[in-house]
């Protein structure tokens, strides 16, 4: 007979959770967890809210759009954006979370999938770092549960020497579990998930045991729609999830001030001073991805030929970030072109044979023929000799 567990689960008891780092530790990270980076904002938001919360989140689902979406409080408090798109895509994605039902984040790649991701679960459970990283070479215990084998060896299957899964400890502890690029992991341990999302039960048949889900438990997974075709979900597993998908940023405004943002706050974390000109150069990188993703200059006058990589955001911030410590480090401070050009080459030319002859005809037929733009063309011209 199966000993099940109470809505503590005693019968598979979650491993500690990881104390709280201490405040020096987390100004010297180089990415600080969305908890932490965010702490003032989500205590703010916590003191205010005064709307119903489910079980064991730490806000109400209003609140928690908030946080991602942005907004300012009755007492002044101003809450950054940490998503900059529609709100209804929001909206669902956290409602979605209050039910019985995982979310699964789908999108192109640099659409923010892993970000909102995480802030989601910071927001909802303070603690974004229940998570499982997919990969061609994720194992099944990953997801599910894992062996000491030392003291497996000496003792055999014990409640000691089981090892918890980020999943595991979500379902004891009433929290949100996230597993990233769910379509890179082998379809047979996607299964895995199937009697978690089901059922809310994880059998551990070695020892006679289940870890049942308590409220307040749920599961945020992410997939790349580029993927299709490497381990696709089964219609079982799909059935499952309740299906936002992320979109592209609308303008070129939003992908701007998207980049602009994160920009800063990586910036801030490397100490790398704002850039007096940052904004003439994000708005140049931008407007070079978008049209050649589009296939199609910004007046809509210039048909183009896209080249083979993605030309994400996440990939724009890349090449600004960098374009900023050049400046720093090597320049005046300033943010120039020639900061850029590089970068943008290195994401643009994937394929060196096809990539390169695209980007030399967007260079000579648009670049070159656009007002203001005599700089950045020379720029560009230098590294792509």
């Amino acid at each position: 007979m199966i000993e099940t567990t109470s809505e503590v689960a005693v019968s598979a008891p979650a491993a500690p959770s990881t104390p709280a780092a201490p405040a020096a530790a987390t100004e010297q990270a180089l990415r600080p967890h969305a908890e932490d980076a965010f702490a003032d904002e989500l205590a703010a938001l916590a003191a205010a809210d005064d709307r119903p919360r489910p079980a064991r989140w730490k806000m109400s689902p209003w609140a928690v759009a908030t946080y991602l979406l942005g907004g300012t409080l009755s007492d002044g408090t101003v809450i950054t954006p940490k998503y900059v798109g529609p709100r209804r895509i929001v909206e669902v994605a956290v409602t979605t979370l209050a039910t019985d039902r995982a979310l699964l984040l789908l999108g192109v790649p640099g659409t923010a999938k892993t970000w909102v991701s995480e802030h989601l679960a910071a927001a909802i459970s303070g603690d974004s770092t229940l998570l499982v990283q997919g990969t061609a070479g994720t194992p099944e215990e990953a997801i599910r549960y894992g062996w000491n084998y030392a003291q497996l060896l000496t003792n055999g299957p014990s409640r000691a020497a089981l090892v918890h899964s980020p999943v595991m400890r979500a379902m004891a502890e009433g929290r949100i579990a996230r597993v990233e690029e769910l379509t890179r992991i082998p379809a047979d341990v996607q299964d895995a998930l199937i009697t978690i999302l089901s059922e809310k039960t994880l059998p551990i048949p070695e020892l006679g045991l289940e870890t049942q889900a308590v409220r307040g438990f749920n599961l945020i997974a992410t997939a790349n729609d580029r993927d299709r075709g490497v381990n696709d979900l089964s219609s079982a597993l799909r059935r499952r999830f309740n299906t936002v998908v992320l979109p592209l940023p609308a303008s070129a405004q939003d992908e701007v001030e998207i980049v602009s943002r994160r920009v800063d706050q990586l910036g801030r974390g490397l100490d790398l001073s704002a850039a007096p000109r940052g904004a003439d150069e994000i708005r140049r990188v931008v407007t070079v991805f978008r049209e050649l993703r589009s296939g199609l200059t910004e007046d809509g006058r210039t048909k183009l030929k896209s080249p083979s990589g993605t030309l994400s955001t996440a990939e724009a911030i890349s090449v600004v970030t960098n374009g900023l410590a050049l400046a720093a480090h090597f320049g005046d401070g300033v943010l120039r072109a020639g900061d850029v050009a590089a970068g943008i080459l290195g994401a643009v030319v994937r394929d060196p044979a096809a990539d390169r002859l695209i980007w030399q005809e967007y260079l000579e037929t648009v670049v070159r023929e656009r007002d203001g733009w005599k700089d950045f063309y020379r720029a560009c011209r230098e590294v792509s000799v």
